[in-house]
């Protein structure tokens, strides 16, 4: 996929799945909803969640996002990258604005706000710092 392609999947698409490392190595997989912050994948999660020990840890991740229910229409990417904590509570609130507007299609701060609020002080936000990008499009292929 062309670096404009990789922007709009990012954009169109709401979910990922994200691989942290367990203190054994193991990868961690679970799905996350996620935001933008200049145009980098951001998310938040509860500081005691498995995923956000792994990255006090080990900062690195791969994050994989997919699109297509039949083969000729399965796009993708893994983005392989390294996370920046924000624990400032203003910080975390931003992000979680960005997930929560995404995750519900809402644009009114106003009704955003009161989910925001109730969870942020619980959470840590972090945005993904990329360090490659592998991406498929069987749109292609015909």
């Amino acid at each position: 996929m062309t670096d404009d392609e990789v922007a709009t999947l990012l954009k169109e698409q709401k979910k990922l799945q994200l691989a942290t490392i367990n203190r054994d190595g193991t990868p961690h997989l679970v799905t996350m909803f996620y935001g933008l912050v200049d145009d980098k994948i951001a998310f938040w999660t509860y500081r005691t969640s498995r995923k956000a020990h792994n990255l006090r840890r080990d900062p690195r991740v791969t994050c994989l996002i997919e699109a297509g229910e039949e083969y000729f229409e399965l796009c993708g990417l893994m983005l392989y990258g390294t996370v920046r904590a924000l624990t400032e509570p203003n910080d975390v609130r931003y992000v979680g604005t960005e997930v929560v507007r995404r995750m519900m299609d809402l644009e009114d701060d106003d009704a955003i706000a009161p989910f925001v609020e109730q969870t942020a002080a619980k959470r840590h936000a972090y945005i993904v710092e990329p360090t490659s990008v592998a991406s498929w499009d069987h749109r292609k292929l015909t």
